[in-house]
C-alpha cells in the first residue's frame, strides 16, 4: 500500500530538527521525506495529519512478550521467589496456543505505545514467529538457552531458520544469563558467535546477587567472564546492566556493545538504577530501552520507560541536567533499532523501512509546543499515539487494530491464563 502523509511535522531522528512537510511510502519502504508536495503521484491512501508528528517507531529492545499471561499475577515478591517459585513453574505449562495468543496480546499493547518492533527472548519460537507474521508485527528473536532448556546446536539452527523465515522476523544469538547457564554452554555460545561472526546478547548484572554469585564462581563479573570467553568479538550487549563496575564499562566501550536499560522492571523488582550517565562518562555510546516482560513491569509502555530513564538518572546523579530528552528519545528509537540489528528501521529517510508512529499533538499534554521532543519524553503518554505503521502497513489507528480481533484475543487470553495459573 502506497501512503502519503502530508501537512505533517516529521522528526527523522537523523538530528534534532523537525521538518514540516510530507512522508510517502512506496509499499514497505519510505520513498520521500521533505517539504515538497506530491505532484501527480497516486497513492492508496492520503492522510492529512493536521500538524501532527511522525517519528520512527519505538523499538522495544528487551522483551518477553508472551509473559503477558503473568501480568499482575505474582507481584510484590522478592526477585528469586518471583522467578523460581512463580514464573518458572507457570511457564512450564505454556502451550503453543498460549504463546501465540499472549504474544499477540503483547504486540497489541506495543502498538498502542507506538512500538513497531521488539527484541524478544522466549521459547516455542514457531508459535512466536507465526503470531508476529500473522499480525504484521516486526520481531527480532534473541536466543534464550540455559540449563533448563536448549542447546548450542539448537541455537545455531534457530539462527539459520529465523534469519531466512520472513522479512518481519530476524534472530540474534543469546542465552538467558550467567547464573542460569553452565560454563560449558557459555563456552559453546562464545564459539558459536565467533563461528557465525555474530553479536551475542544476555541478561547481564541485573541484580547485585547475580554479580556476587558470578564473582564467587569465577572471580569475575558476568561482563568480564563473557569477554574472557570471547563472546563479544563481533558485538552484542546486555540487558539491564544495573550493577556494572568500571572495568565492565570499559569492556562495553571498547567492544562497542549495547546496553539495554529496563527502568520500570528494575524499580519494581528492586534491582537498582542502571548508572547510564556514569557509563557515558566512561565512553560508552550505545544505549537502548526495553520494557522487559509484563510479569515484572507490568506495563509495556515506552513513554513510561523514557520518563523513568531520564528521571532516575537525574536523581541518581543529583543533577537535573543529566540525561537530556533527545538522548532518551534516541535510545528509544534509533538506538533500539541498531541494537537489534534493524539498520533499515533506525531513522525516517528515503529507502528505510516504513516503521513509524504518528503522535497526536492536538492534546492538552502536548501543548504548548515549546519543545516537542521534551513534550514526548516528559509529558507524553499512550493517548498521544494516533497511528502505528509497520512495514508500510497501518496496524493501529485511532484505538483500532487492523489485523487482530481484540475481543477474541482478550477472551482467549483470559481463558488460557485461568487454565495455566489455576
Amino acid at each position: 500500500m502506497k501512503l502519503r502523509f502530508y501537512n505533517a511535522k516529521i522528526l527523522t531522528m537523523e538530528n534534532e530538527n523537525i521538518i514540516e512537510g510530507e512522508l510517502r511510502t512506496d509499499g514497505v519502504k519510505i520513498s520521500y521525506v521533505g517539504a515538497e508536495k506530491a505532484d501527480g503521484e497516486t497513492f492508496d491512501r492520503e492522510i492529512d495529519l493536521g500538524g501532527n508528528l511522525i517519528i520512527p517507531g519505538f523499538k522495544n529492545a528487551h522483551t518477553h512478550t508472551a509473559m503477558t499471561f503473568l501480568r499482575s499475577f505474582a507481584d510484590d515478591l522478592p526477585l528469586n521467589d518471583w522467578l523460581y517459585n512463580q514464573v518458572f513453574p507457570h511457564e512450564a505449562k505454556l502451550t503453543e496456543e498460549a504463546i501465540y495468543v499472549f504474544t499477540q496480546l503483547g504486540n497489541m499493547e506495543y502498538l498502542t505505545s507506538g512500538i513497531t518492533s521488539c527484541f524478544d527472548m522466549y521459547f516455542k519460537l514457531p508459535s512466536f514467529a507465526k503470531a508476529n507474521t500473522d499480525m504484521g508485527f516486526r520481531a527480532v528473536i534473541c536466543g534464550s538457552i540455559n540449563d533448563f532448556g536448549g542447546t548450542v546446536e539448537g541455537c545455531e539452527e534457530e539462527y539459520n531458520t529465523y534469519n531466512s523465515f520472513d522479512p518481519l522476523i530476524s534472530y540474534q544469538l543469546g542465552f538467558h544469563a550467567e547464573y542460569t547457564t553452565k560454563r560449558e554452554t557459555l563456552e559453546g555460545m562464545a564459539a558459536l558467535a565467533q563461528k557465525l561472526k555474530a553479536p551475542l546478547f544476555a541478561h547481564n548484572s541485573e541484580t547485585k546477587a547475580e554479580v556476587d554469585g558470578c564473582l564467587d564462581r569465577y572471580k569475575m563479573t558476568p561482563t568480564q567472564l563473557f569477554d574472557k570467553l570471547g563472546m563479544f568479538e563481533y558485538g552484542g550487549g546486555g540487558f539491564h546492566c544495573v550493577w556494572f563496575d568500571e572495568k565492565d564499562m570499559e569492556i562495553f566501550r571498547d567492544k562497542g556493545l549495547w546496553m539495554v536499560t529496563n527502568p520500570a522492571s528494575n524499580l519494581k523488582l528492586a534491582s537498582g538504577i542502571a548508572p547510564i550517565c556514569e557509563m557515558r562518562k566512561h565512553g560508552m555510546k550505545n544505549f537502548a530501552i526495553g520494557t522487559d516482560g509484563a510479569a515484572s513491569n507490568n506495563c509495556l509502555d515506552m513513554f513510561r520507560e523514557m520518563f523513568l530513564v531520564a528521571g532516575l538518572q537525574k536523581v541518581r546523579e543529583n543533577d537535573a541536567a543529566a540525561c537530556p530528552a533527545f538522548d532518551v528519545l534516541e535510545m528509544a528509537t534509533k538506538g533500539g533499532a541498531l541494537a537489534m540489528g534493524l539498520k533499515d528501521c533506525d531513522v525516517l529517510a528515503a529507502g528505510k523501512l516504513a516503521d513509524l508512529a504518528v503522535i497526536d499533538l492536538q492534546k492538552p499534554n502536548m501543548q504548548p509546543e515549546h519543545n516537542i521532543m521534551k513534550n514526548i519524553v516528559y509529558a507524553g503518554s499512550k493517548q498521544n499515539v494516533k497511528m502505528t505503521v509497520v512495514n508500510g502497513k497501518i496496524l493501529y489507528e485511532d484505538g483500532k487494530f487492523a489485523t487482530v480481533d481484540e475481543r477474541e484475543i482478550y477472551q482467549r487470553a483470559n481463558k488460557l491464563a485461568r487454565e495455566i495459573c489455576s
